[in-house]
């Protein structure tokens, strides 16, 4: 996979993600933005042998286990989850098989970020 292949990706299930990270981090580690979309989704999202949904399903559930101190990267990919096509309902099932391996209070935790996302999808009254 080329790095432009990553960067179309990254771009397809996560918009912006390489300008928020390069906004955040340009200035201490200058590059990091482009080493992430190129690891991340060059290197392992774009691989063959697993489809994109089963890519995130694994990441979601291994955050989701990880507990509270993975939520911003729990949050970048429930949302990269749903671009790739992942249901709500995927995600919520996925977190919950985790509260067997890593606790109750980690699968509430992971619920509350989906809840956190999926409200700021939906469409706001005028």
């Amino acid at each position: 996979m080329s790095r432009a292949e990553g960067a179309r990706l990254a771009e397809k299930v996560n918009p912006g993600l390489r300008d928020v990270l390069e906004a955040r981090y340009g200035a201490l580690l200058p590059g990091m933005a482009d080493t992430v979309i190129d690891m991340a989704y060059g290197r392992f999202y774009a691989r063959e042998g697993l489809d994109l949904k089963s890519r995130y399903i694994a990441t979601i559930a291994a955050l989701s286990a990880q507990g509270g101190q993975t939520g911003p990267q729990l949050r970048i990919n429930i949302e990269a989850g749903l671009g790739a096509g992942l249901a709500p309902r995927e995600i919520a099932e996925t977190i919950w098989q985790m509260a067997l391996y890593g606790g109750l209070p980690a699968a509430v935790n992971a619920l509350n970020t989906l809840r956190a996302v999926l409200a700021e999808r939906a469409p706001q009254p005028d």
